[in-house]
């Protein structure tokens, strides 16, 4: 993704009943304030802002738009605000909450409800940086994915896609439970529309169909990055960028490399994820959540005091038969 070269806007603005208090993120396509209402709760702010299409100087609010990007800079402020309407209707506790959204500066701002905690990038980092192993435990993919696919699935039964799935786009409560940011469907419709402007996929966590102008993409395509975001929480790293897989597939050294660590049913769940061909990927955030949840590694019984004893008693006694057995085929030997 391209960086964001765009002044951000100055702290302590206000705007449309908000006030700026410090940008906490950017990028190639937007940058994201915290700011507080008129109450003081602490909001977070979306601003549409492609640094490819639109340049804001130090000490201006409205960004310059030469005449030539101007049409396609509109495309996706109209999908930018038609995202947000649509996230709005939205109300589940795995998808980020969109309270309002409104027009100044010659763009488009969502406003979000903030909470406290980090991504799952962060955590997967300082884990990394600790030398954990494993990098993140089976039980917590398992628990916090299921919950994460929650989300997704709402997402997905009103008609959206995420688009740019990924450890920086789930956010990690106090709690632990987690809330997908940053939805990337906008983004997607002006790489559509517009050759020029820089990819808008993240390498290792786009599926190939987002290399591909007008590629087929559905529920399919967020799956990938779901098992994309899992190999990231066991690796460290995200996999092999897809693009580069379809020369030259690296990726079952990497699979080889998690055995012993991971249990092979949650390995399996993975690399059907990260097919190649998405007809060969699960089809339904369903049909993947019911995988993750069944394919459990089966816990070892505890045999009870008789099981156990009867185990020894017929271990005892084939040992007693291999003894006898050995000294006849010793004495017909013999013979």
């Amino acid at each position: 993704m391209a960086a964001q070269n765009n002044a951000p806007l100055p702290d302590g603005l206000e705007i449309a009943g908000y006030r700026i208090v410090k940008k906490i993120a950017s990028g190639g396509f937007s940058i994201v304030y915290l700011a507080s209402d008129e109450d003081g709760n602490a909001v977070a702010i979306k601003e549409y802002l492609p640094s490819s299409l639109a340049l804001r100087q130090q000490g201006e609010l409205v960004p310059a738009i030469s005449p030539e990007n101007l049409p396609v800079y509109r495309i996706g402020l109209k999908c930018f605000f038609e995202e947000g309407r649509a996230l709005a209707r939205i109300s589940h506790p795995n998808v980020v909450s969109v309270i309002n959204f409104f027009r100044a500066n010659e763009t488009v701002y969502m406003v979000m409800a903030y909470e406290s905690g980090r991504s799952l990038q962060e955590h997967i980092l300082r884990r990394r940086d600790k030398g954990e192993k494993p990098l993140v435990s089976e039980r917590f993919i398992r628990r916090m994915f299921n919950q994460v696919m929650n989300g997704l699935r709402e997402v997905h039964t009103n008609k959206l896609l995420h688009l740019d799935l990924k450890p920086a786009n789930i956010y990690l409560r106090l709690d632990g439970t987690p809330i997908l940011l940053d939805f990337g469907a906008a983004r997607q419709t002006l790489k559509t529309d517009l050759p020029k402007l820089y990819p808008m996929y993240t390498p290792g966590f786009a599926a190939p169909e987002l290399y591909v102008k007008n590629g087929n993409l559905g529920p399919w395509t967020d799956i990938y990055s779901i098992g994309a975001s899992i190999f990231a929480c066991m690796v460290g790293a995200p996999p092999q960028p897809s693009d580069q897989r379809k020369n030259g597939d690296k990726m079952d050294v990497h699979y080889r490399k998690l055995e012993g660590l991971y249990s092979e049913e949650l390995i399996e769940v993975v690399r059907w994820c990260l097919k190649i061909d998405p007809l060969e990927r699960p089809q339904s955030v369903f049909a993947l959540q019911k995988a993750l949840v069944t394919a459990q590694p089966q816990p070892k019984k505890e045999l009870s005091f008789v099981e156990k004893a009867t185990l020894k008693i017929n271990a005892l006694f084939a040992r007693k038969k291999d003894i006898k057995d050995s000294t006849t085929i010793q004495e017909h030997t013999l013979n």
